[in-house]
């Protein structure tokens, strides 16, 4: 199994009446302001494990279990919204990154963000760009384009897949087996080698036990999140709040085009580069032998990518 070089510690901060944990490296500086890493949909913080490993300099980092994700609380609701998200991590900052209470005297931090991340970083540097010095986003790409004649559909999904959660037919899959979590990240991933993929399953699944004493590892997320928001997804607001972004952006693609992946011709690259132009400093850079889950398959490559962005 992969050793970490530098091992994170936990933490437990209540935000909005929820538990949070949170994963710690190093310790906070006067220095340098503070490195928060926000992972992607259905991931856990413990995921940006290797990159950490792979930087060269020691920072304060903060990572978070976005809420029903991880060892963080869901508090018991049946479907999850992106505003949620933006709040749950200004508390979070408030704790972590300010000298008083309710956020007075906020110090600015480095936020890197991957995917659903990389999303929630991308609206958050929108709505308070006084508060991010730098931002980083790996393969946060948003949503194909919608037509408003199409949100009636979309809120009848979204009632039909929570009877369907009710129901107990969403339920997320389990395994019998530690290895059985692994093989099923490496197929999704089969760039993850098995030393990796063996850790990670350690921190993205957990055992329950059976009354037979046979084995019963699940994945830590709610199958909740599985549910469609209930909104349609709408390019103005996006535009809006990227218009609103001050801090410089580093945006990192994977040569996998997972856009083409997911979306077909409905989304693509030169759409999402389009947008990107509403960002006033915006610089965007390809990975190489790198697909979506980037920084597990290439975590050298993205700490160095990070850190000379962050010391520029």
């Amino acid at each position: 199994m992969y050793q970490a070089l530098r091992p994170s510690r936990s933490e437990f901060v209540p935000v909005r009446n929820l538990s949070y944990h949170v994963r710690l490296w190093g310790q906070p500086s006067d220095k340098r302001p503070p490195l928060v890493l926000v992972h992607g949909w259905m991931d856990v913080a413990a995921s940006w494990q290797f990159v950490v490993d792979a930087m060269e300099e020691d920072r304060f980092i903060i990572a978070p279990d976005w809420r029903g994700f991880g060892l963080t609380d869901g508090g018991g609701v049946d479907n999850y919204w992106l505003a949620d998200y933006l709040a749950d991590l200004e508390w979070l900052l408030d704790h972590y990154a300010s000298e008083g209470p309710d956020g007075e005297g906020a110090r600015q931090i480095d936020l890197v963000g991957h995917s659903m991340g990389g999303n929630v970083a991308m609206h958050y540097a929108g709505v308070r760009p006084q508060r991010i010095r730098r931002l980083v986003n790996l393969e946060g790409f948003g949503m194909p384009a919608r037509k408003p004649d199409e949100a009636p559909a979309r809120y009848g999904q979204w009632i039909d897949e929570l009877k369907r959660l009710h129901r107990g037919e969403m339920a997320l899959a389990g395994y019998s087996a530690a290895d059985g979590v692994a093989r099923r990240l490496m197929k999704t991933n089969p760039r993850l080698t098995p030393d990796k993929a063996a850790w990670l399953a350690s921190h993205w699944s957990v055992n329950h036990a059976q009354p037979d004493g046979s084995e019963r590892w699940q994945i830590l997320g709610e199958a909740a999140h599985k549910i469609v928001n209930a909104h349609i997804f709408r390019v103005d607001e996006t535009l809006a709040l990227y218009s609103r972004i001050t801090a410089p952006l580093l945006m990192v693609e994977a040569s996998d085009d997972s856009l083409h992946g997911w979306w077909k011709n409905r989304y693509t690259l030169d759409e999402f580069h389009e947008r990107l132009k509403s960002v006033g400093n915006a610089r965007i850079e390809r990975l190489e032998d790198a697909g979506h889950m980037l920084h597990h398959d290439q975590p050298r490559i993205v700490a160095r990518m990070i850190e000379a962005f962050l010391a520029a």
